[in-house]
């Protein structure tokens, strides 16, 4: 809790077990009781540290982590635990980890109805954009992963058609953008050929054009997905994107 009230960051998380998984039921119970008792550590030494006169963020968030692994009782015992402390928000980790994304939709879906209504819900470390649609559509506010750079790193690149692989011979001499519907600044001024001819030479630029694009892409997601909450048709805009999105071309 120092560290993370030193780097002054806006959230800190509270600190937690991930355990593998599977895992059995009596090492998951357990952990997550460890759990519960970190986080009523955590937050006794916040409180501490923003009374402090040389605390650099004085309103710091904490948010509660809560697991369970894919034992929906553990799940909802857990969280109904970690609500009872009034944090600022509410975190579902321990997916995404390797398990079927149905077991991580019916986590999600077991967990939510137990979850503060007025307090932040994030879901930790996913994921690919039907994953993202399928959280929101579950009560997800917030959502963190590697997938957009990591991947744009090795070519594979999101666009509102599917997943395409910059590396393919296909793209050899394709004067098209990555995504013509997008207007990054990567496909406003570099085809796909040219990408791919920088990732062949191994050239950096490459991948940097390339993580410009996947981040505007998550972005742009993420603005269509509120907007479409706002004018309440986000099932129709789920129902068009959810598996399209995530499909390789």
């Amino acid at each position: 809790m120092q560290i993370q009230s030193h780097l002054g960051s806006t959230i800190a998380m509270a600190f937690d077990e991930c355990v593998e998984n599977p895992a059995t039921y009596e090492y998951a119970k357990k952990s997550c009781e460890r759990t519960v008792r970190w986080l009523k550590r955590c937050k006794a030494e916040m409180e501490r540290l923003n009374s402090l006169p040389e605390t650099i963020n004085k309103n710091q968030l904490l948010f509660g982590i809560n697991q369970g692994c894919t034992f929906e009782d553990l799940r909802i015992e857990n969280m109904k635990e970690i609500a009872e402390l009034d944090l600022d928000g509410y975190a579902i980790g321990g997916l995404a980890v390797g398990e079927p994304k149905e077991d991580m939709y019916r986590v999600i879906s077991a967990v939510e109805p137990y979850m503060p209504k007025d307090k932040i819900r994030y879901l930790m470390g996913v994921g690919t954009p039907g994953n993202i649609i399928e959280g929101v559509s579950r009560g997800v506010d917030l959502f963190d992963c590697v997938m957009p750079s990591r991947n744009a790193r090795h070519g594979h690149l999101n666009t509102w058609n599917g997943i395409i692989n910059i590396n393919n011979k296909k793209y050899e001499r394709d004067s098209q953008p990555i995504d013509p519907e997008c207007d990054c600044p990567t496909c406003r001024n570099f085809s796909r050929s040219y990408i791919r001819h920088l990732f062949k030479s191994k050239e950096m630029l490459a991948m940097r054009l390339c993580v410009m694009h996947n981040l505007y892409f998550y972005n742009t997601l993420m603005e269509k997905i509120r907007e479409a909450l706002d004018n309440d048709e986000f099932n129709g805009f789920k129902e068009k994107y959810v598996d399209l999105l995530d499909k390789r071309i």
